[in-house]
């Protein structure tokens, strides 16, 4: 007989979370995390413990949401063509969409640029209880702005607070933030999609060939590739600066789709499995209300069966 424990689920996971978590400590190098890992398995595995994973995921939302206390931030950056929606769409498969929320951050609008560049994000923040989502996020103005310096200039902000520590500054700033919502019960979870650059060009090709894809390809994708190295270089400053113990980065590798899944899903329940969640628990009180509706609700139905049989009977 084998009387070997069982693991853990936080063992069982660990293989597919720990090696692409960075929470500060130590160097960070992006060079150093391939694109292409697959952790050991095939596509069969990699598929078993998606699904797996999509049936704990959605035990552990039902509890959150029903023990409201804590709430859930998972945030996705990447690469044109990383994969961001995909994942979202697989890993969050058959869970309640009434505990979860999708909020995709373009290009500001006139009335956010009103206000401070984390403003559009604060009001989507998740309640209690509930899952945010943000495909894309406020990291896209350490990003995209950053590469592209004439989106600052529209930003409205005074000449003499943009210097050249304005990126420091909102790292910093980013950092204070999650804090803050960390000691106020928000779990919050980073994903960088980390695509190759030939990936990128296959799926861009991709995009081409079939028709059902051809609505998401732009002009402006190809505009931005030749800013590759820019990017990179966005990344990996971000990343260095913005990896804490409160709100870590994972360096997900996306050139396959299928363990990106994996990374991902394992994380996020890694992730609440810690959380202890559990259903409210009913007080003595409510038990015997309850009791006292079942009996009455048994009565009820006892006297309508009766009531059938009386019918019956004179028929």
């Amino acid at each position: 007989m084998n009387n070997k424990p069982s693991p853990s689920l936080a063992d069982e996971l660990k293989p597919f979370v720990a090696p692409f978590r960075h929470d500060g400590a130590g160097e960070f190098h992006l060079k150093s995390f391939p694109t292409a890992e697959k952790g050991g398995i095939d596509k069969d595995a990699g598929s078993k413990i998606i699904e797996a994973n999509r049936k704990r995921l959605n035990d552990f939302q039902e509890k959150l949401y029903a023990q409201d206390r804590w709430s859930m931030l998972l945030i996705f950056q990447g690469m044109d063509a990383a994969g961001k929606d995909s994942a979202i769409k697989s890993v969050f498969e058959g869970v309640n969409p009434q505990g979860c929320e999708v909020w995709s951050f373009k290009q500001p609008s006139t009335r956010e640029l009103d206000h401070d560049f984390m403003w559009r994000a604060m009001i989507a923040l998740p309640e209690r209880g509930r899952i945010g989502i943000f495909n894309r996020s406020y990291y896209e103005e350490c990003l995209v702005v950053r590469v592209h310096p004439e989106v600052l200039a529209k930003q409205k902000m005074p000449k003499k607070l943009v210097t050249k520590n304005i990126w420091r500054e909102r790292f910093e700033d980013i950092s204070a933030i999650e804090r803050y919502l960390a000691r106020n019960g928000t779990v919050i979870l980073k994903f960088f999609l980390h695509v190759s650059k030939e990936e990128q060009r296959q799926r861009f090709l991709d995009r081409l060939d079939e028709p059902a894809k051809n609505w998401k390809f732009s002009m402006a994708d190809i505009a931005e590739r030749k800013l590759w190295a820019k990017y990179q270089a966005a990344y990996q400053d971000m990343i260095h600066h913005t990896s804490t113990k409160e709100a870590p980065w994972h360096i997900v590798p996306a050139d396959h789709k299928w363990f990106a899944r994996v990374v991902i899903g394992s994380t996020i329940v890694n992730a609440l499995d810690k959380l202890d969640l559990r259903f409210p628990e009913v007080d003595k009180a409510d038990l015997s209300e309850f009791k006292r509706v079942r009996d009455a609700l048994l009565a009820e139905g006892k006297g309508e069966a009766e009531g059938k049989k009386t019918a019956a009977k004179k028929k």
